[in-house]
Parts: C-alpha cells; structure tokens; sequence
C-alpha cells in the first residue's frame, strides 16, 4: 500500500473519531444515567430502543469512516496524494529537513494512451504506474516516500537526504521501466531529480524538475534517438534490410547452471550512423510487407557467421506469418538442408494476439521443422490467452513466461499460476523458460519452481557478437 493510501485511511479515521466518539459518548452517558436512576421503573422496549441506539452510533462512525465528508488527500484515479495536500506536506519535510530531494516520474506518452486506448486505460495507467514505482521503492527499502499527482502523467516523490544518494536509483528504474507494459500497453517513463541544494523553495524546486526533464530529452535526441521524419525512416530500413546492415547481440540461456544456447537480438544499423530496435522497424515492416523477406536474412546471417556465437544452439524471435508461410518454410528448409555444419539446434520463439484456429496445419509444420533440429517456444505464457491455448494444442519444444513473472514479487504473487503452467508444460514433455533474472533471489525462486531454463542480467551480460 503506498503511503498516500495509509494516510489517507489515518486521516480519515482520525476524522471519524473526532465527530463520532463525542456523539457515542453522549448516548452512552444518557443510557447509562437512565438505566442508574430509573433502573425499577423502566419499561421493557428501553432496552430495545437503549440497543437500537447504540448500534446506530456504532454505524455513524464508521459510515463517516468512509463517506461521512468531501475533503480527500488522495487522488481518486492514482490513489496517490493530490497536488494541493503534496504540496503542503513536502513544504513541511522541506523545512523539517536540512537535506531534501525531490524526483519527478513523468509517463511521456500518456496522450498517446488516452488517444489510441481510450480514457479508462488511461487512468489505468496512472494508477498501475504509481503502483510500479511504489513496489520498485518498496523493494530498494524505501517504504515512507510520499508520492503525489501533479499533473497529467506527472508524480513528484520526496525523500529524506541529498540527491546523490538517489540519483542511481532513479536512473535504475527508468531503466527498469522500459519492460513495463500494463495488458498490451507499452508504457514509456523518464524521470529528473533535484534537492534543497538548488533551491528550499518548493515551487523553485518543482521548476528545476521540469527544466532537467527538458535537458534529458533534448540529449536524448540529439545523441540516441534523433526524429527523422517517417518517409525517410521507411527508406532508410528498406536499405538497411537490402545491405543486410544489422547489430546482432545475444544472451545465455542457462539449464542446470550450464549454458543450454543463447537468444540473439537484432538492430538495424542505418546509413547515418544511427540504430533502430525491433520495437520500432517491426512497425515499418509489417507496413510495408518486408517481414517475410527480413527474416529469411536474418536466418541465413545468424547461421553463417555461427563462429561468432561460440556455440551452435541459438533463439531467436520468427512472426507466426513467416512460419506459417509456404515460401518462408520452403526456403528454410533447403538453406538448412544446405548448412548442415553450421548449426546444431534453432529454437524460434514466437507469439501472437489473434487465435489461429488451423491448429492441425500448424501442427504439421512444427513437426515437419523438427527433423531439421528447429523447435519452436511460445512466448509470453501467462499473458497471451493466445500462449496458453497454443501450450495446450501444439507440439511445442518450450514456452516462456511473460516478463510480468520475472520480478521476486511476482514470482511469489504469482507462485501457483507458475505452478499451474509448469504442471501443464511437464505433462505434455514442454520445457519451461523465463528472462530478465536480475537477483539471486529470483534465481533461487526459478529454480525451487522447477523452471527448465532461465536467462537475465545477472546470469549473463548482452554480449555484441556481429555487426555488418
């Protein structure tokens, strides 16, 4: 529960208190006066009424509790404090501390989600983000940081001490918020951090933030992700794709401790120097058609430059339109046919929202890759109703839990869905997989949950293994 919660049920209390226990107080006085001095000449309905009373007090207060007055101090959407009670309560940690620092959460693209996805995901937003970093403070051991709503999709929260003693983790959790997706939403946040350094004023402070927010965007796009305009983006990938420019990384999977293979990923390498991630040339390729085409390359790159991966097992990410493609298939399976040597295990991880009821057909062209040692792993377990249907209908090598299960919390949380998937995985001979293990905490949980594979950062680093 976050703070402004917790406060906003003391304060609420504290309320009822005050305005019913005098009113209790009162009719228990006159009950009990009554009952003392007029105890032999009472009728028998004074106690009923004596109870009926009582019991009416008792719901007062606690209706009051609840609903018994307008003034709130926590946001009806975000459950967080509102903008006018953070204010007065950071101005009076500012003057009760010598050292004090302020950090602005901002959802840059909560336009977009109320745009595309409605007002109702919108709010959702904002609730299940002040959550996020709720549980990420709670779990760094900051457990009493007041969090407020400022505005939009802006928070400010405060915390005891200077800057530098937060400056790290603010700038952990941007990071670790780039994964964050509520349902099939992608979520995008920055953050700024200023102290009492700069200013005791608190609306000097809260300036500061928004200035140092406008710093970091400005270099962010000047030196990573520069806007270019979406015609020459499109021309710019056709490039890439045709001149096979692309950065390829990976990462180990890890069974029983020893390294089982390692799932690559791609980045196109432009014309102008710059980079461009799946997240953003997957969109252009669907467009424009090119997803065929791609991943035909990025099958033959992979393989033919096998020497730099160190071993010959690798994952990596195929659309269900390729793998359901006659062309893609065909070509697959001559070029494997053709490149015996140059592997030994392919593993194409994929996933999708829209049910693909053909499952017979899709059946015979997982078997019929099987005898060219390529298996395939559905992704986000857990997430997709999609995944779990396919983990029940298809002849899968593996399937691997969403990203939301990789978390200590959630893996605790969420222990008896793991379970349940595990169970279902075990019983059909499916392997188990799930990334982003950070912790050895969480590696411990994997392993007591009886996951076959496991992969994440503190497992083993992104390793650069070739570029063209």
């Amino acid at each position: 529960m976050l703070l402004p919660e917790q406060k906003e049920r003391e304060y609420r209390f504290k309320l009822a208190l005050r305005i019913g226990l005098p009113i209790f107080a009162l009719v228990l006085l006159l009950v009990s006066s009554t009952l003392i001095t007029n105890y032999e000449s009472l009728h028998t309905s004074f106690f009923f009424e004596a109870i009926l009373l009582l019991a009416f007090s008792i719901y007062f207060i606690f209706y009051i509790i609840y609903n018994g007055f307008n003034e709130k101090i926590t946001d009806d959407v975000s459950k967080t404090f509102t903008r006018e009670y953070l204010l007065k309560y950071l101005e009076k940690e500012i003057q009760k501390n010598d050292e004090y620092t302020l950090i602005l959460v901002s959802i840059e693209n909560l336009h977009d989600i109320n745009k595309l996805y409605g007002l109702k995901n919108g709010d959702k937003t904002l609730y299940e983000v002040a959550n996020w970093v709720g549980n990420y403070l709670f779990k760094e051991g900051i457990t009493k940081a007041p969090i407020g709503h400022l505005k939009g999709g802006d928070f400010i929260i405060g915390m005891q001490g200077n800057k530098e003693k937060y400056a790290t983790l603010m700038e952990m959790m941007c990071i670790k918020a780039s994964e964050f997706h509520i349902d099939n939403i992608e979520i995008t946040i920055s953050g700024a951090i200023t102290d009492t350094n700069y200013s005791k004023d608190l609306h000097y402070l809260i300036e500061n933030l928004f200035e140092l927010q406008e710093i970091r965007k400005k270099e962010k796009s000047l030196h990573h992700d520069e806007k270019i305009d979406p015609n020459e983006l499109e021309a710019l990938v056709i490039r890439a794709i045709k001149n096979r420019n692309i950065i390829i990384t990976s990462q180990n999977v890890y069974e029983n401790k020893k390294i089982a293979f390692c799932e690559c990923f791609v980045k196109l390498k432009l014309n102008n120097g710059k980079f461009v991630y799946p997240k953003r040339y997957k969109k252009i390729m669907n467009k424009l058609g090119l997803t065929l085409e791609f991943e035909k390359m990025l099958v033959e790159e992979i393989i033919l430059h096998h020497s730099k991966f160190h071993i010959k097992k690798f994952a990596i990410n195929i659309s269900t339109s390729s793998l359901r493609n006659e062309s893609f298939l065909s070509f697959i399976k001559q070029f494997l046919d053709e490149n015996k040597e140059h592997y030994e295990q392919i593993i194409f991880i994929m996933s999708e929202q829209e049910y693909y009821s053909y499952t017979g057909r899709f059946n015979s062209i997982i078997n019929s890759l099987k005898s060219f040692n390529v298996f395939i792993t559905i992704d986000r377990i857990g997430s997709y109703h999609t995944s779990f249907l396919y983990l029940r209908e298809l002849d899968v090598a593996m399937v691997r839990f969403d990203s939301y299960y990789s978390s200590q919390e959630k893996m605790l949380e969420q222990k008896s869905v793991i379970e349940g998937f595990n169970l279902i995985a075990q019983k059909k001979g499916i392997k188990t997989w799930i990334k982003n293990i950070e912790t050895q905490k969480t590696l411990e949980i994997a392993d007591a949950l009886e996951i076959d594979y496991v992969q994440g950062k503190y497992l083993s680093d992104l390793e650069k293994k070739y570029e063209n």
